[in-house]
């Protein structure tokens, strides 16, 4: 073997293990449905609260990826029916990832929970909920924890007033 196949396999060689430095390893976020549940109580399409959850839930799929922590609390500015929402994302994602899995999530929430005054969509990598509040009762709390292992913890207002 001359000089110049030497040269061009270790050429060759230090290509492939300088580029390889500088791979990126990218995965689509696990957009699997952990559970999705729903309210009871159900809004008339013409109610005030069907513009204020739009807006919410408009609002939490398109800013929650630029917030620190893929964490976002949000609240609708119409004062005669107030929607209230939170989403966050695994914060392994990136922020494109985040906001395509809260996609999932919003899909999954309207299919099983139309028309309804609250609901919780959980997915593997992210999570999205809405409620209405009305004569100051919520329709339900919920907390998530996207730390170490991802949990879920479910309240009433009424139970965290007993606990204080």
């Amino acid at each position: 073997m001359g000089l110049l196949p030497k040269m061009a396999v270790l050429v060759a060689t230090l290509l492939i293990a300088f580029l390889g430095e500088f791979s990126v390893v990218r995965s689509d976020p696990n957009s699997n449905v952990t559970n999705v549940l729903c309210n009871g109580d159900v809004y008339a399409n013409d109610d005030p609260f069907a513009i204020s959850l739009a807006y919410v839930v408009a609002e939490l799929e398109s800013v929650t990826s630029s917030r620190q922590g893929y964490d976002c609390r949000n609240i609708s500015p119409y004062p005669n029916a107030f929607a209230y929402g939170h989403a966050a994302c695994n914060q392994n994602l990136t922020s494109s990832d985040c906001t395509t899995c809260l996609g999932a999530a919003k899909t999954a929430m309207f299919s099983t929970c139309d028309n309804r005054i609250g609901a919780r969509s959980v997915l593997v990598d992210c999570t999205i909920r809405v409620l209405v509040v009305n004569n100051g009762s919520t329709a339900y709390i919920g907390e998530i924890n996207w730390g170490k292992k991802h949990g879920l913890f479910i309240s009433s207002r009424s139970d965290r007033s007993k606990s204080k």
